[in-house]
């Protein structure tokens, strides 16, 4: 259950007007950015309104990592085969501290006269850019308004940065605004009514022209209530680490790593900005820093016999390398009293219940996969295995490259969801291939994974079986400058 709050209140809150705009077409469209720091900021950048209504998806084995581009993800489509078939061309992006925004571009075909179907993949790079900041540490989209927002860390300085793109099919990125925030930006996750509620009806008048401008309009900065945690070196102050949004799209999830909570904040969604209310925490175990999220609704059917859904959410905790499962109980919705709780169901270790972690290891990301079956985290720091000999791995000019072969890895770790309870099997442990998986991403479909490698400056696409879960084989890889931050497919 989410217990009372045992944080500080915020220390500062500077709530500024937002801008106004020319046209009344124009929408602010607001996003939660999550610092190492202590401090949560509000963004609000203006785009264009859509022409057309769009309709809600339904609501069973939707997925949530924060906010998709879609609003949520929805099972209906997604094929269960073992892997991709045919020709396939993807983009990526990828961050990196050597203060790059670089595209990539997956191409891949499958033939029958192949052993497994595949008979070749690429992952070149398309472009890159250097305006996102000097240290660029997450990139997130809004795929229906063709943006993309790359966050900058400001390693060493007191200020980082949010910059915002226009995408073009090709992948070359067009600079439209930048704005200057407090240093230590992690995550970045939009919200608001125009990319979260589907059921938008827009009558009259055509499509502005958007302009991608971004706005501070408000900032907190917490502080710890009480001695720093077990772990003084990490836990000297709080640190918002993310920031993820329910299925409803009325509650905002905060952990942080510092403070040992995962913090609450109920949505307005008539605001433009979205505003915040705090609501109790959840309070996780002394010592574990929660780090990442990741929502999943379930179907299951009433007493009545009608069909209902159950929520889960799941947090990864980085010092204790753990994964708690709650079930998330909502009260009062449509009444506005906006309560809900959160019931622990399970802990377990980050490689599975009862299975030792190896000494060092430190949990980076989780996600649920689209179709609501299964979990996957990455863990840093390992060196727990040797990546197998890379067969049709491409080098960025396109020839044969065996040379990740035989290397140190860390891990990626897939669970089975029970569709009932929510609890966790695990299901198996693949080499990440290389070091420290900060960040990974999966494909729409489920087939693909991107795995950033800090460690080795490394972008790695590994094929999934949907059916199975799990993971098969590393189909291409590029080396990307410096260390990886992140990677998000183009979808």
């Amino acid at each position: 259950m989410a217990d009372a709050d045992v944080d500080a209140k915020p220390r500062g809150n500077n709530l500024s007007a937002t801008k106004q705009h020319p046209s009344t077409n124009n929408r602010g469209l607001a996003f939660t950015l999550a610092t190492r720091t202590t401090a949560l900021l509000i963004l609000v950048y203006s785009t264009w309104e859509l022409a057309n209504a769009l309709t809600r998806a339904p609501p069973f084995l939707a997925v949530w990592r924060g906010a998709s581009p879609t609003g949520f993800l929805s099972p209906e489509g997604v094929a269960h085969s073992t892997s991709f078939t045919g020709s396939l061309v993807k983009l990526l992006y990828v961050t990196s501290y050597a203060g790059t925004l670089t595209t990539l571009k997956l191409t891949a075909t499958t033939s029958s006269s192949s052993s497994d179907g595949l008979s070749r993949a690429s992952l070149e790079t398309v472009s890159a850019t250097s305006n996102c900041g000097p240290s660029p540490s997450w990139v997130t989209l809004d795929t229906r308004h063709s943006l993309l927002f790359c966050a900058d860390e400001g390693l060493g300085r007191p200020t980082g940065f949010v910059t915002s793109y226009e995408t073009s099919s090709g992948g070359v990125l067009v600079l439209l605004d930048r704005i200057e925030v407090l240093a230590g930006a992690v995550a970045i996750t939009p919200y608001g009514r125009e990319l979260l509620y589907l059921s938008i009806s827009v009558s009259g008048g055509s499509p502005q022209r958007r302009t991608g401008e971004l706005e501070l309009v408000q900032n907190e900065t917490y502080a710890l209530a009480h001695p720093p945690g077990p772990d003084p070196v990490r836990q000297e102050a709080p640190h918002p680490h993310d920031a993820i949004v329910d299925p409803t799209g009325q509650y905002l999830l905060v952990p942080d790593l510092g403070a040992d909570l995962v913090r609450v904040f109920k949505l307005d969604r008539r605001g433009r900005a979205a505003t915040r209310t705090p609501l109790p925490p959840v309070v996780a175990s002394p010592g574990s820093g929660p780090r990442h999220g990741a929502f999943v609704r379930v179907p299951t059917t009433a007493p009545d016999g009608r069909s209902r859904s159950r929520t889960f959410f799941y947090l990864v905790s980085e010092l204790a390398n753990t994964i708690t499962g709650y079930e998330v109980v909502y009260h009062g919705e449509g009444e506005g009293t906006g309560k809900l709780d959160f019931d622990e169901q399970f802990t377990i270790g980050t490689h599975g219940e009862g299975e030792p972690v190896p000494e060092g290891a430190a949990v980076a990301e989780i996600q649920v996969t689209p179709d609501g079956r299964f979990l996957i985290v990455s863990s840093r720091n390992e060196s727990s295995s040797n990546i197998p000999h890379v067969e049709r791995s491409r080098s960025n000019n396109g020839d044969s490259n065996d040379n990740i072969g035989g290397t140190p890895s860390d891990s990626l770790i897939s669970f089975r969801i029970h569709q009932t309870t929510g609890l966790l099997t695990k299901l198996q442990e693949f080499p990440a291939g290389g070091l420290i998986p900060r960040h990974f991403s999966v494909s729409a479909d489920g087939s693909l994974v991107a795995v950033g490698l800090q460690g080795d400056g490394r972008v790695v696409v590994i094929s999934r079986n949907l059916e199975t879960g799990k993971l098969e084989d590393y189909i291409a890889y590029a080396d990307v400058e410096g260390e990886v931050t992140a990677v998000i497919f183009d979808e």
